[in-house]
């Protein structure tokens, strides 16, 4: 029988989810409209840039990924313990975040991967990685790789918290030790070593988010919401540390410039120490993005009851992140086409553009979210 849940939701959680849904937009936003988009990639050069406003378009985007991940994690244990609460057993419980995570990954190759083609390339983001040019039957982006940790992370999600850190650790250093020089870029990898960890294309495969890279955050996600299940105080003081400890981290990583680079920096000013590798994070990255974003999570924390006033809009957007994320990609692939100049625009003219997104999405994702929530709790409306 079909049951109804009435949920107590962490607006902090929300609220940081819906942020970086904002930033995000930025990203497609300048893809679509503006015709500017670079990857920072590990068999590539860093990108270099002409100006602080088109290092910072891109920059400020880079905490999302990071964010998707960590609070997926978050989201898959609060699941898991508010089914419990209706009587769900682990294995029904395992069993629809599997199926979830297939969902993703059928929702990236059907409905996300074509969008693309309404973009400035005739294929994916990233005209700088090699071959990111040329058109790709099969494109595994950020929707894949959420979707392929889900999976892992549900049949991992009983074991002891110490044992996900382990794994957690481990998947990042992996990715450190594994990832090959950039004058190995040309190989063409097996399509299963590209799904599991290095980003690139082999034949019709082009894998942008790779599984191993990216499952660390969403099983520190996880424990952290744990954490957050025992007492959600602690966790957000936690979330402070942890953050302070991580950014600090980053300089230290970044200053000693070797191991948890993999791009060096490349010069001397601060657009070369703050542009670090992406695809797969490298552990700068990482420590600079989930630092910036455990701090943010804290920050919303302390604001707590009065985001929903000014902070209406963040939480909209963050209850409703899967819908948002499908539905933006595509608003803004045929506004590029229909009200956009066809070679593109500067990129103060684009923030306009994404600002007016911003304003068709908000009623969009407010009544798909009084939708979803009037749905039983094993509703797949509830997936997006």
């Amino acid at each position: 029988m079909s049951q109804k849940i009435k949920e107590s939701r962490l607006i902090h959680l929300d609220a940081l989810r819906g942020f970086i849904m904002i930033l995000m937009a930025i990203d497609h936003a300048s893809y679509f409209i503006a015709h500017v988009h670079v990857s920072e990639f590990w068999g590539a050069p860093l990108p270099q840039y002409q100006s602080a406003l088109a290092f910072l378009t891109r920059f400020v985007t880079h905490f999302c990924a990071p964010g998707f991940f960590f609070l997926m994690g978050v989201g898959m244990f609060l699941f898991a313990d508010s089914r419990r609460k209706l009587g769900w057993t682990g294995n029904r419980i395992r069993n629809h975040l599997l199926l979830r995570g297939g969902l993703l990954i059928l929702l990236q190759i059907f409905i996300e991967a074509p969008v693309w083609l309404l973009g400035p390339t005739s294929a994916v983001m990233g005209d700088n990685i090699p071959g990111g040019g040329s058109p790709f039957f099969i494109y595994f982006g950020v929707l894949y790789g959420l979707g392929a940790t889900m999976i892992v992370s549900a049949l991992l999600l009983e074991l002891n918290s110490w044992i996900l850190i382990g794994v957690s650790v481990a998947a990042v250093i992996i990715t450190q030790i594994f990832i090959p020089d950039p004058s190995q870029v040309s190989v063409l990898y097996s399509p299963l070593i590209r799904a599991l960890l290095i980003p690139g294309h082999t034949d019709f495969i082009y894998v942008l988010y790779p599984l191993i890279p990216w499952l660390g955050l969403t099983l520190f996600g996880v424990v952290f919401g744990r954490w957050v299940v025992a007492d959600s105080e602690s966790a957000s003081r936690r979330a402070w540390m942890i953050g302070v400890s991580f950014i600090a981290l980053f300089f230290v990583v970044r200053l000693a410039n070797g191991f948890g680079n993999i791009h060096p920096i490349e010069g001397s000013n601060w657009i070369d120490f703050l542009n670090v590798t992406k695809y797969p994070p490298s552990l700068a990255y990482i420590f600079i993005t989930l630092g910036v974003d455990l701090v943010l999570l804290y920050l919303f924390s302390r604001i707590g009851e009065n985001i929903k006033g000014w902070g209406k809009p963040l939480l909209v957007f963050g209850r409703t992140a899967l819908f948002f994320y499908l539905v933006h990609l595509y608003l803004f692939g045929i506004a590029s086409h229909i009200i956009a100049p066809a070679n593109g625009t500067s990129l103060p003219v684009m923030y306009l553009y994404w600002a007016g997104g911003l304003v068709v999405l908000y009623p969009l994702c407010a009544w798909y979210g009084k939708f979803k929530s009037s749905k039983p709790a094993d509703s797949i409306w509830r997936f997006f």
